[in-house]
């Protein structure tokens, strides 16, 4: 399995604790954390439920793994394209982008981000926690910065408008995701800036 990083994949090939995690989200997604068992998982990657705990020490352990990862890719990804410039407007628009090129691109990881943070450890919760709001914040500066007039509550309601909108995208499939993506940043943008 050649692909390239992604949230649970950080490598050009997937490791076998990779494919695990990756095969889980997807359970997850379908069925709910409750829904799924050891058996399940190992069964979606070809070896016994048991097996898996060579991997992972528990159905908990693999749900914190994974939710810390989809944290630090969108913590890091949301990083790295707003230090790429300069320009608040642009930094916006790239945020906007990366949020939606990842909801799109992984519709079962937020269906599992949604649905599953009071399944986490109290540990795994508060880590997730801090991670999503220091995500949060990058967008508040960048909100803050790009469209005049708007206080930081204003644009911390805004941003957390806009990802319910972007996050939206697992029960949204009237159109391609093409066409999905181009709305999607159309509305997103354009409710950040009538936010003020």
């Amino acid at each position: 399995m050649s692909t390239s990083p992604t949230p649970l994949v950080t490598g050009e090939k997937a490791t076998r604790r990779e494919e695990i995690l990756s095969a889980a989200a997807e359970l997850f997604a379908r069925h709910g954390f409750h829904g799924v068992g050891i058996d399940d998982i190992g069964a979606a990657v070809g070896i016994s439920g048991p097996a898996l705990y060579r991997h992972f020490r528990s159905k908990d352990a693999m749900l914190g793994e994974m939710l810390n990862s989809i944290s630090h890719y969108l913590l890091d990804g949301g990083t790295a394209r707003v230090d790429a410039t300069a320009d608040p407007q642009q930094a916006l628009a790239q945020l906007v982008e990366f949020h939606v090129d990842f909801a799109l691109t992984h519709p079962s990881l937020i269906t599992v981000q949604e649905r599953n943070l009071a399944n986490l450890t109290d540990a795994d919760r508060k880590q997730v926690r801090a991670l999503q709001r220091r995500y949060v914040e990058i967008w508040v500066k960048v909100i803050r910065d790009a469209v005049p007039g708007v206080g930081e509550r204003q644009a911390r309601s805004a941003a957390h408008a806009v990802f319910g909108l972007i996050n939206s995208t697992p029960y949204n499939r009237h159109l391609d995701d093409e066409e999905l993506a181009v709305l999607l940043r159309r509305l997103a943008l354009g409710a950040l800036q009538s936010a003020a």
